[in-house]
């Protein structure tokens, strides 16, 4: 897949997540590299996406494939697979499961 048919898989997910989520305040796909390939809104995404992952790699032994943190003020989600992630910020109390997957089904469709 090149880069820009890569990009518009990533644009075509991220609108999808947005439309499908009424509890997804923004969302964005990052690759391996930090680069952002699409995304709802402005935000250090690349940046972001590299600390969450160095936060929690090496945890226990295993990968880290998914990540959930809760605030008072709203969730963030992150999903990894390959060398993209998808990571979202929703608001309080959205259903993890269902986040999840909707991530999962984005990175997929995206290509990663």
């Amino acid at each position: 897949m090149s880069v820009s048919a890569s990009s518009a898989a990533a644009e075509r997910a991220v609108a999808g997540l947005a439309e499908m989520s009424a509890d997804l305040r923004s969302c964005a796909i990052v690759d391996g590299s930090g680069a952002v390939l699409a995304a709802s809104a402005e935000n250090e995404w690349g940046a972001r996406a590299e600390e969450i992952w160095r936060a929690v790699d090496g945890l226990d032994g295993a990968s880290v494939t998914q990540v959930h943190v809760a605030t008072e003020d709203g969730e963030m989600y992150a999903v990894r697979s390959g060398s993209r992630s998808v990571i979202a910020l929703s608001a309080r109390h959205a259903l993890a499961s269902l986040m999840f997957c909707d991530l999962r089904a984005a990175l997929r469709e995206a290509g990663g």
